[in-house]
């Protein structure tokens, strides 16, 4: 092959557009790669007190439960990211073909942007919840008394578990504050992504490759922690809350308040240290699968 062919080829890859379930797909595989972290992040968010860091409550964690107790919930982040992501990131990513296919593939304004990042984000945040929710039980399990256990075997044991004990309606608790930090992580990492990776190719030292991807999911990540940190921590506490603890949002706010503002930003740096790889992983795992087994758009057929 001619150095042009491959210039060629190269030029056509960095014209696809993902297929509506890459995203999902990408999450799904980085967060098998960032789980112990968001695992962590879990723990340190639901401590009562400050008791331990990130390293100590890893070492309890492995004390406790073994290497795989790293793990605990597992299937449960799987599937969220084969809902939650898969469908933000599917409306997203379609809606955002058809508007540059009649716009003769111009870049959308920033705006159109966030108003379809936070279209997608809210729809993924509601879908997601019930494994989301689950997720976050498994992961916290081992650290109750045996008794008070919930012992989910897997996803869909948990699913029956809490349809059985909390009715349907039990799968979608704290499907509000779900759905607000999915808006806001969408708008975060999508968004911001698509922006940051626009403006690095805009300048003449940056290539569509994998550079260019880390550099710009790197930032994403970054703005993506900041805006959600406090509605992740409200979530958290509402989907692992006792049925009655809290009476809405407010009451759970105010818990976290007792401690300060920054009770709302507990678990800060592991939030940052697993969502900064996860959207790294995410969006490197998803450009790979557009750039080899993406399509053309319409306008560039």
């Amino acid at each position: 092959m001619t150095l042009t062919g491959f210039a060629d080829s190269e030029e056509l890859k960095a014209k696809k557009v993902g297929r509506w379930y890459f995203g999902g797909v990408a999450s799904a595989m980085a967060a098998c790669c960032t789980h112990p972290l968001d695992l962590l992040k879990v723990h340190l968010q639901t401590q009562q007190k400050k008791e331990f860091g990130l390293l100590q409550m890893g070492v309890k964690v492995v004390k406790a439960d073994g290497i795989t107790g790293l793990y605990n919930g597992i299937t449960a982040s799987v599937m969220r990211q084969l809902t939650y992501s898969m469908t933000r990131f599917a409306i997203y990513e379609t809606a955002k073909t058809r508007l540059a296919e009649h716009s003769g593939g111009a870049n959308l304004p920033f705006y159109q942007k966030v108003m379809l990042a936070s279209l997608g984000g809210f729809c993924g945040g509601v879908v997601g919840t019930p494994a989301d929710m689950v997720n976050v039980r498994m992961q916290n399990d081992m650290k109750l008394p045996p008794e008070s256990r919930r012992n989910y075997k897997h996803v869909f044991h948990g699913w029956r578990c809490v349809i059985a004990e909390e009715g349907v309606k039990g799968l979608f608790s704290g499907v509000t504050m779900a759905s607000s930090r999915a808006i806001l992580v969408t708008v975060g990492q999508i968004a911001f992504y698509d922006q940051f990776k626009q403006m690095l190719l805009s300048t003449s030292f940056m290539k569509d490759n994998i550079v260019t991807h880390f550099t710009a999911s790197f930032m994403a990540g970054g703005v993506a922690t900041a805006m959600t940190q406090p509605v992740d921590v409200m979530k958290t506490r509402l989907m692992n809350a006792a049925p009655g603890q809290y009476s809405g949002i407010l009451s759970c706010a105010m818990d976290i308040g007792k401690v300060g503002p920054l009770g709302f930003f507990k678990g800060f740096v592991p939030a940052f240290v697993r969502l900064g790889p996860h959207t790294i992983l995410t969006f490197i795992f998803f450009e790979q699968l557009r750039k080899n087994m993406g399509v053309l758009p319409a306008y560039n057929a």
